[in-house]
């Protein structure tokens, strides 16, 4: 039997349509699919791609976007929600009101501090001091006083193989429906100028646009909003 996913604030809502929770025995399945899923995407790459690594392999690229992911993915398991559906056809990691993934603990068992090491030097510039600072304070920007009261869709992604089969609204709907509940905001940024109208299908809306300007052209993150929904009486 599904396990209901658990939130630091408010009511359990039950797993349903295949949706389960990952375990930490599993973030390295997740983290695959993830890679799978943004192996060509602009702010994937944008740690990766950069002048002072041009002599890397695709191997070598792949590998260091995987490893990316991995400790990203094992921050989310530790601090967040981390869900899948299928045989880890499609991944979504959430990070729930009131939690953040920024304390030392999480990042010495993530292993996010490697990346002081593995990333390159431009790789770190656009990394913790352009990529990081700028999410943050975007955040708190766009949602004010809700920042720390809101559910914060970090990551989602299909693998290409599993793609057309509705996985991604079944893991979003799982968590907008628990944030209707709790009367919570959702957020998100999109990295991917397909995605906003599918998002806009969820209740999302554009509410700015921001930019990473490190690289020879400028990488476009859409900030997206959406405010619960009252049931009706």
């Amino acid at each position: 039997m599904l396990q209901p996913s658990k939130a630091p604030n408010g009511p359990v809502v039950p797993l349903t349509d295949g949706v389960r929770v990952v375990t930490a025995a599993e973030y390295k399945e997740a983290a695959l699919c993830l890679a799978e899923a943004f192996a060509e995407d602009d702010v994937a790459r944008y740690f990766i791609d950069v002048p002072d690594r041009t002599q890397w392999t695709e191997k070598e690229k792949w590998d260091l976007h995987l490893e990316i992911l991995e400790y990203v993915t094992y921050a989310h398991i530790m601090k967040g929600l981390v869900t899948t559906i299928g045989d880890f056809e499609a991944v979504a990691l959430w990070m729930p009101p009131g939690k953040n993934m920024d304390d030392y603990w999480t990042m010495l068992r993530s292993g996010m501090w490697r990346l002081n090491y593995r990333l390159s030097g431009e790789g770190k510039r656009r990394f913790f001091n352009e990529f990081m600072p700028l999410l943050h304070d975007t955040k708190v920007a766009t949602l004010g006083i809700h920042d720390d009261d809101s559910w914060y869709l970090v990551y989602i992604g299909t693998k290409p193989s599993a793609q057309g089969k509705g996985h991604c609204r079944k893991l979003i709907e799982h968590v907008t429906k628990q944030a209707d509940v709790e009367g919570k905001v959702t957020y998100l940024e999109s990295s991917n100028e397909r995605n906003p109208p599918i998002y806009r299908r969820f209740g999302f809306e554009t509410v700015r646009t921001v930019h990473l300007q490190r690289g020879e052209r400028n990488v476009s993150l859409d900030i997206m909003v959406r405010d619960p929904v009252r049931a009706e009486k």
